[in-house]
């Protein structure tokens, strides 16, 4: 379950774009940074994806990319010249493939390391959906198949959400601002669509003839849609980008990727439990869909020249789990920092406990949170807050004055081992304050999380 979502310049408060994107996967799927430089290729190469094996392309953009650690495809990324992508799962009426094909999480890869433009990256995944389908387990632990949905943005300020059923597809042009979650979205204001979307469609029983073609009424299957809390998710990150309209700024969409709900904000002692999840920030917990709703990493993106001429292509990632209780930090990348040094991602991370990679040195913290999760988070929330606008406002200083790639390297480094550094005695601070049995979880997500440190062979 994810949430993402696309601010286009008219709508945010520099004049460049922002994009968002919370990953929620299994809560032991660690997920982490990869970079994979541009590259030819020879003519007749082949290239390997999760499940499937596909021609592969002349030459393939840069990309930086959130991974699962045991796929080829990526949650979210970024290209060189500044194209991002977000993938949902949606349901559908008609059953997603389970045969081996392409994944979402390849074809979000496929358009980032193929297509230089947003338009470009659309086309390049439907292309893809057409001559390979897509299908087979996105699980990490068990089974679990999809179709997919995509905001795919780039730094000139184009947008675009893009839905499919199997090797079906629509897509409609962002006008302002626009989220998706795991729903489908896109009504009858569609600008394109794959030539056999109707025919599908009309085949079984869902489109009459003289109907006007809606592409969610047609296909979504609302049940499993609304178990998975996906409408519910959407309306709530469209109400958040809606109440900030005209002024969004990336501070705002940290924010919303760290948004628990109305009720959660109005009550000082929530906590993330319950068999149903329905928050952006997603906690893992009991039950069939609460397994695949943590949080796993989140990524913010600010892209294009701002109103001050600034030129921008600042990545925020956490690189961890839960971001309520991580932190972001900038990676620059794209037009402008092609030879920005990126920060020290540190090694990856797998399904099993490893100190020495962040994502796990984190989940030490995240896990201890939850055992009392309002004192818990209380005793370093302020101190985390204040850390993370003063990195924001460094980098808005080095962009203001027009830094260069090498200072911007220098920076980005910096500030990865300042929060580091702030985590470990974050952990320390947490360890402190006692589990409290009035706040702890309840004794079904106690013994989910036991039974994920004891898979983990976490101590």
């Amino acid at each position: 379950m994810c949430d993402t979502l696309v601010a286009r310049p008219r709508a945010t408060a520099t004049g460049a774009l922002l994009f968002a994107k919370n990953s929620d996967r299994e809560a032991n799927e660690a997920q982490y940074p990869l970079f994979v430089p541009a590259a030819s290729h020879p003519k007749d190469a082949t290239l390997r994806c999760t499940y499937i094996e596909i021609p592969q392309a002349a030459a393939t953009h840069a990309v930086l990319l959130s991974r699962p650690f045991w796929m080829w495809g990526a949650e979210m990324g970024a290209n060189e010249h500044g194209v991002v992508i977000g993938n949902e799962a949606v349901h559908a009426k008609i059953a997603p493939g389970a045969a081996p094909a392409l994944i979402g999480m390849d074809l979000l890869r496929l358009g980032l390391e193929r297509g230089a433009s947003a338009a470009e990256a659309v086309d390049v995944i439907t292309a893809l959906l057409a001559t390979h389908g897509q299908g087979g387990n996105c699980a990490h632990k068990g089974r679990f198949e999809y179709h997919n949905s995509f905001i795919v943005a780039d730094a000139a300020g184009d947008a675009f959400v893009l839905e499919t059923v199997g090797r079906e597809w629509a897509v409609e042009r962002v006008a302002a601002k626009r989220s998706i979650s795991n729903s489908y979205t896109i009504g009858s204001g569609i600008d394109r669509a794959s030539q056999g979307a109707a025919a599908l469609a009309a085949a079984h029983g869902f489109l009459k003839e003289g109907d006007t073609f809606h592409f969610a009424d047609a296909f979504a299957n609302r049940k499993r849609s609304a178990l998975a809390s996906g409408h519910q998710r959407w309306c709530r990150t469209s109400a958040l980008l809606n109440a900030r309209a005209g002024g969004l700024t990336q501070a705002d969409m940290m924010a919303f990727l760290r948004d628990h709900g109305a009720q959660a904000a109005r009550s000082a002692g929530w906590r993330p439990d319950g068999i149903l999840g329905g928050a952006v920030s997603a906690h893992a917990t009991y039950g069939p869909v609460r397994r695949f709703g943590q949080t796993t990493a989140s990524w913010v993106a600010e892209l294009g020249e701002g109103h001050d001429g600034s030129k921008r292509a600042v990545h925020w990632l956490t690189a961890t789990a839960a971001p309520d209780t991580g932190i972001f930090k900038p990676v620059f990348f794209g037009p402008g920092f092609e030879a920005a040094a990126l920060p020290d991602f540190g090694p990856a991370p797998t399904d099993l406990f490893n100190a020495k990679t962040r994502w796990w040195r984190h989940e030490r913290l995240h896990r201890a949170v939850l055992r009392n999760y309002p004192a818990r988070l209380a005793a370093y929330r302020e101190e985390r807050d204040r850390l993370e606008a003063s990195f924001v406002a460094r980098v808005e200083a080095f962009l203001a004055r027009g830094g260069g790639p090498e200072e911007a390297g220098a920076l980005s480094r910096a500030i990865w081992r300042e929060a580091d550094r702030a985590e470990a005695h974050w952990l320390e601070q947490v360890l402190k304050v006692p589990e409290n049995p009035a706040h702890r979880p309840s004794p079904f997500m106690t013994a989910h999380w036991r039974s994920l440190d004891r898979q983990a062979r976490m101590a």
